[in-house]
């Protein structure tokens, strides 16, 4: 691994572009390496690992991705950070600096990129790091692991199964994609600035093969209609959905109507959008 920033590197480096961290890019930068290797030991990413990373901001983990992945492809949004990073990885690691791509924009936007990477380590910014995960993993289907740093209770939400009160759309979504797991819980004090609530690893390792053969968009419209109201019953909560057509859908996939969308796992759901398309294409 190459050598990692410390804290009052990572300061200095903020002072020398005049920057100061923004919470509307949710600007929380890594400054304890042991959390860094940490973090790149249990992403298990190896030399041939084409990885993506999100929000690099200063290069905390960026220092400890480039040595251990085949190429590194990273995305920020904030021009200072992005032209400061390829300096910081030329002086710090500059045998890897060639592996290094640094793309200045919003990953939101991101729909192709020249190498599809297989994996995503990052530290998320709290705002987005739901919609940053999902809209990645929908774009590209080559990441076949996911190891990102976000907000503990997010986390929570995201590893959580059904019939837990904090089960929801970013948990069903998740499983689409893979198994979801909580790795660890991550402190305060090695942030700067220190965020006001606990990080965590969430872990997402994607199915070999996908549960089904069905649209993305109609399931997770589905699984989106189904917790929009989250007390209703699914005859009431997917009605404007199925078209009127709730109760004859769930019937038709074996779900009793009289659950809840926070009662079902991901399989059911993907029943209850085969379903539809089945009645549909009467």
């Amino acid at each position: 691994m190459s050598e990692l920033l410390g804290a009052s590197e990572i300061r200095s480096l903020a002072a020398s572009i005049d920057l100061k961290p923004t919470k509307i890019w949710g600007q929380n930068f890594v400054i304890d390496a042991n959390t860094v290797r940490f973090i790149v030991k249990h992403s298990g990413i190896t030399e041939n690992d084409v990885v993506l990373e999100v929000g690099p901001g200063l290069g905390s983990l960026t220092l400890g991705l480039l040595p251990a992945s085949k190429s590194l492809t990273v995305i920020e949004i904030d021009p200072k950070l992005a032209d400061l990073l390829p300096i910081t990885i030329n002086k710090k690691a500059a045998e890897f600096s060639g592996n290094l791509t640094v793309l200045q924009t919003d990953a939101l936007t991101i729909k192709e990129l020249a190498v599809p990477p297989t994996a995503l380590v990052a530290n998320l910014p709290y705002n987005v790091s739901v919609p940053v995960i999902i809209h990645l993993l929908t774009q590209f289907p080559s990441i076949n692991r996911v190891l990102v740093m976000v907000q503990s209770e997010v986390a929570d939400r995201l590893a959580a199964g059904p019939g837990s009160k904090i089960y929801g759309v970013p948990s069903v979504k998740a499983r689409w994609f893979g198994k979801v797991q909580k790795v660890a819980t991550i402190g305060k004090n090695v942030f700067w600035p220190a965020p006001n609530i606990e990080s965590a690893l969430i872990l997402i390792e994607r199915h070999q093969t996908p549960l089904a053969d069905i649209a993305q968009s109609e399931l997770f419209a589905a699984i989106d209609a189904a917790f929009g109201q989250r007390r209703k019953m699914l005859r009431s909560a997917l009605n404007s959905w199925a078209n009127g057509k709730a109760e004859q859908i769930l019937i038709h996939a074996g779900i009793d109507p009289t659950l809840r969308g926070e009662e079902l796992d991901v399989l059911d759901f993907v029943k209850i959008a085969k379903a539809k398309s089945e009645i549909e294409g009467v």
